[in-house]
């Protein structure tokens, strides 16, 4: 059984930072590519960041692009999402995602089946 375990999330000030971790077990973490989303009230869950199955290729949504790094680390079964200058707008739950299916590009939403619970990020002005 696949698990995914969000931690980190938290309240911060405006221009402020936190590192997002999750912890996958169930499964060989190298057949996944990885995925953050996040779901703001009132809206649908979004891609924001994605990382291949190597590591070697990552994806960013334009409204985080240069203010977050995904980042995965095998060794111990782990992807990361660093998050710099954080906005009131970046409120959100955060959740990460696996991906397994080899044939499909790695930011393919739809391809994304097992998911964290997900972990709260709240950015004060």
């Amino acid at each position: 059984q696949v698990r995914l375990v969000e931690s980190g999330g938290g309240l911060v000030q405006a221009g402020g930072s936190l590192r997002l971790s999750c912890a996958v077990s169930g499964r060989s973490f190298g057949s996944f590519a990885m995925g953050w989303f996040r779901q703001a009230p009132g809206k649908e869950r979004d891609l924001i960041a994605a990382i291949s199955w190597s590591g070697g290729a990552t994806h960013y949504d334009d409204s985080v692009e240069d203010r977050f790094t995904i980042s995965r680390d095998d060794a111990k079964n782990t992807v990361y999402l660093q998050m710099n200058n954080l906005k009131p707008e970046d409120t959100a739950v955060y959740y990460c995602a696996a991906h397994d299916t080899y044939d499909s590009d790695y930011r393919t939403t739809s391809d994304y089946k097992y998911w964290g619970q997900g972990t709260q990020v709240t950015v004060s002005s």
